[in-house]
C-alpha cells in the first residue's frame, strides 16, 4: 500500500499581516469619518459637529459602548452632545479612537483631553497624555502639572514633578503658583531635606514671600513654616540683617524661640540645635565625619592621619596630619565646627585644635592635669575633660575650658574615678557611662554632671559593666557601643530607662562613633582578637536596622571621631 503523503503544515502568517491589516482598516474608517461616509452618529461639542461610526466609538470607548448597547440605532444619524468638552479635545480623542495618533500642542489641551478620555473611558490615551506632559515639564509648570498628576493618579508624572520641584526649588518659589499653594504643601516643601539648594537663604526667602503674599491671612502660619527653615545654617550677617530685623518676625512672639535657637547656635555651635543645624542633602555644606589618628591593625603604630568622610558621596578627603601623632586613646570632640584633641599618652597635658576655617592645627592652652584614656565633651560652648588615667591611678578630676579666654579651670570632680568610660552631653548635662574604676574593674555606674549647679548625681546603672566604650546622643536618646559588646544600648535620660536598640554583626571596642545625617556611624575599633578593624556600620534609629558600609581607608582603633560641617567645594 502506498503511504499517504503527510500534509504540509500551513505557512505561518507574516508577522506584520494582522497589524498591517488592522492599521489599513482603521485608516479606511478614519477616512470615512472625515468624508462623512457611512457615519451613523454625530458628536457635537462647542457648536462643532463630528460625524462618526457607532461601531468605532464602541470599540474605542467604554462610555459609548455602554450607551449604544442600551438603544437601537435609528435610520438617520443621532446628534449626541458631548458637554462640556472643548471641540479641540474631542477632536484629539476621536483621532486616537480612529488610530490617527495623538497630536497635542499645549499642557492645557493635554489636560482637557485627559479629562475627556477619562470620562469617555478611552483606554490608553491617558498614558499618551502623561508622556506629553512629562516632555513639557519645567520648573515653571511643575506645581500645576503636579496638581494635574494628583487629580488623575498619574504616579510617574507626579514623581517627576516632585523631582523637578526639589531640584529647582529656588526658581519654583518665584512663580505665582507657589504663592497660591495651601499651607500644608508649603510646609512639606520647606521640610524636605532633599531640596536642591546650595544655601538656606532661598528657603527662608520663599517662606517669607509666601506669607507676605497675604500677610493678614497668613501671618498665623509663620511659626509653622519657620520651623522647617534651617535658621542656624544662614550666614550670621544675613540672619542679623534680614531675619532678626524683619518686622513680621519681630511681631511674631511664637517665632522668638526659633530665633533664639539660631542665635545660640551661632555662638555655641551646632550643639544648640541638632536637627535644624543639619545641612540639606544637596547643599554645598555637608556633615562629614573626621577620623583622627589611632592605632594600626596590631596596635603597634600610632597613625598620623586625619581624614574627612562624607557618607552621602562616600568620598574621603585628607586633612592636615595630626601634630605630634605619637598618641592614642586621646579625647576628641567638636566645638563651633573646630576639632579639639587632648592627651594621648601617659600624663599628656597637650591640647590641639583643628581650625576648620584656617584648615590647620593650632596648639591651645594645656591641661592642668596630664591624662590618658579620658573623655572630652562640649556643653554650653565650653569643653569639659573628665577622668582618665595618669599612669598610676584613675582620675576623679574634671577641667573646664573657655575658648574665649583660652584657659582651663578645675571644677567639681567625679564621684567615682574612671578611665575608658563613655561620655556624652545631653540637654546641657554630661553623662559618664561605665569605664574602669579605681580597682581596675569595669563599672556599670552612670554619673551625671550639671554644669550650672556644678553637681554630680548617679542615674540608673547600665545593663553592662564595660570599658573602652563610646556614646552619642540623638534626639531624646543616648546610644552606647563598644566594650566588645555585640549590641547597641539605648538610654533615655528623660525616663532614666535603659534598653537594647540593635544587634551588631560583630563586637568591637575602642571604636569611633559619630552622628551624621540622623544616623549613628560606628567606625573601626578592635575585634575579639585584639586586632583593629576597618569596618563601618550605620545604625538607623528610625528603622532599628544596622547596615554595613564601605570600609575605612585603613584598620584603625582608639582614634578620634567627630562630625563637623565642611564645604564640598573645598
Amino acid at each position: 500500500m502506498q503511504e499517504s503523503k503527510p500534509e504540509e503544515p500551513e505557512e505561518p502568517e507574516e508577522p506584520c499581516t494582522r497589524g498591517c491589516h488592522a492599521q489599513r482598516v482603521l485608516q479606511t474608517l478614519d477616512a470615512f469619518r472625515r468624508d462623512g461616509t457611512l457615519t451613523d452618529v454625530v458628536l457635537r461639542a462647542g457648536g462643532r459637529d463630528f460625524p462618526c461610526h457607532r461601531v468605532a466609538l464602541s470599540a474605542g470607548s467604554a462610555y459609548f459602548r455602554s450607551l449604544f448597547a442600551a438603544g437601537r440605532p435609528e435610520r438617520g444619524p443621532d446628534v449626541l452632545p458631548v458637554a462640556p468638552a472643548a471641540p479641540t479635545a474631542l477632536a484629539v480623542v476621536l483621532d486616537y479612537v480612529y488610530g490617527a495618533g495623538v497630536h497635542l500642542r499645549a499642557e492645557d489641551e493635554a489636560a482637557a483631553v485627559l479629562a475627556l478620555a477619562e470620562r469617555l473611558g478611552v483606554a490608553g490615551l491617558r498614558e499618551a497624555c502623561a508622556r506629553f506632559l512629562e516632555s513639557r515639564l519645567r520648573a515653571a509648570n511643575s506645581l500645576a502639572l503636579r496638581r494635574l498628576a494628583a487629580a488623575f493618579s498619574l504616579a510617574p508624572l507626579a514623581e517627576r514633578c516632585g523631582r523637578v520641584l526639589r531640584q529647582a526649588f529656588a526658581e519654583v518659589a518665584h512663580h505665582a503658583d507657589f504663592l497660591e499653594l495651601p499651607p500644608d504643601e508649603v510646609a512639606a516643601l520647606l521640610a524636605d531635606p532633599a531640596l536642591g539648594v546650595a544655601r538656606e537663604e532661598p528657603v527662608f526667602e520663599a517662606a517669607m514671600r509666601w506669607v507676605r503674599h497675604d500677610a493678614p491671612g497668613r501671618r498665623g502660619q509663620l511659626r509653622r513654616l519657620l520651623e522647617h527653615v534651617r535658621l542656624p545654617l544662614l550666614e550670621p550677617a544675613y540672619f542679623l540683617e534680614k531675619v532678626e530685623a524683619d518686622e513680621l518676625l519681630r511681631a511674631c512672639g511664637e517665632c522668638r524661640p526659633l530665633l533664639l535657637e539660631a542665635r545660640a547656635c551661632f555662638i555655641l555651635g551646632r550643639e544648640a540645635a541638632a536637627l535644624r543645624a543639619r545641612p540639606r542633602r544637596f547643599m554645598d555644606l555637608a556633615e562629614v565625619i573626621v577620623v583622627i589618628g589611632g592605632c594600626d591593625r596590631k596596635g603597634l603604630l600610632m597613625l598620623p592621619f586625619a581624614d574627612a568622610y562624607h557618607p552621602g558621596s562616600r568620598r574621603w578627603t585628607s586633612l592636615p596630619s595630626l601634630p605630634g601623632h605619637i598618641r592614642s586613646e586621646f579625647a576628641a570632640c567638636a566645638l563651633r565646627n573646630d576639632i579639639y584633641i587632648s592627651g594621648g599618652h601617659i600624663n599628656s597635658h597637650e591640647v590641639w585644635m583643628f581650625s576648620s576655617h584656617l584648615h590647620t592645627w593650632i596648639k591651645v592652652a594645656s591641661l592642668h592635669k596630664g591624662r590618658w584614656r579620658h573623655k572630652m565633651a562640649v556643653v554650653q560652648g565650653q569643653l569639659f575633660v573628665v577622668g582618665g588615667f595618669d599612669g598610676l591611678r584613675r582620675l576623679h578630676s574634671v577641667e573646664r575650658y573657655d575658648p574665649f579666654s583660652n584657659t582651663w579651670t578645675a571644677t567639681t570632680p567625679l564621684p567615682e574615678a574612671v578611665s575608658s568610660a563613655a561620655m556624652v552631653p545631653y540637654a546641657g548635662q554630661l553623662y559618664v557611662i561605665g569605664g574602669a574604676g579605681q580597682d581596675g574593674l569595669s563599672t556599670d555606674k552612670v554619673q551625671c554632671f550639671d554644669p550650672k549647679e556644678e553637681q554630680w548625681r548617679l542615674c540608673s546603672p547600665a545593663p553592662f559593666s564595660q570599658r573602652c566604650l563610646e556614646a552619642v546622643s540623638l534626639e531624646d536618646t543616648i546610644y552606647v557601643v563598644g566594650g566588645l559588646m555585640s549590641k547597641v544600648f539605648a538610654y533615655h535620660p528623660g525616663t532614666d530607662v535603659w534598653g537594647e536598640a540593635a544587634v551588631l554583626p560583630s563586637p568591637v571596642e575602642s571604636c569611633g562613633v559619630a552622628v551624621c545625617d540622623g544616623k549613628v556611624h560606628i567606625l573601626g575599633g578592635r575585634d575579639e582578637r585584639g586586632d583593629s578593624t576597618d569596618s563601618i556600620f550605620i545604625f538607623d534609629p528610625s528603622s532599628g536596622q544596622v547596615e554595613a558600609q564601605p570600609s575605612l581607608q585603613r584598620c584603625t582603633s582608639s582614634h578620634g571621631c567627630v562630625t563637623i560641617l565642611q564645604s564640598l567645594s573645598r
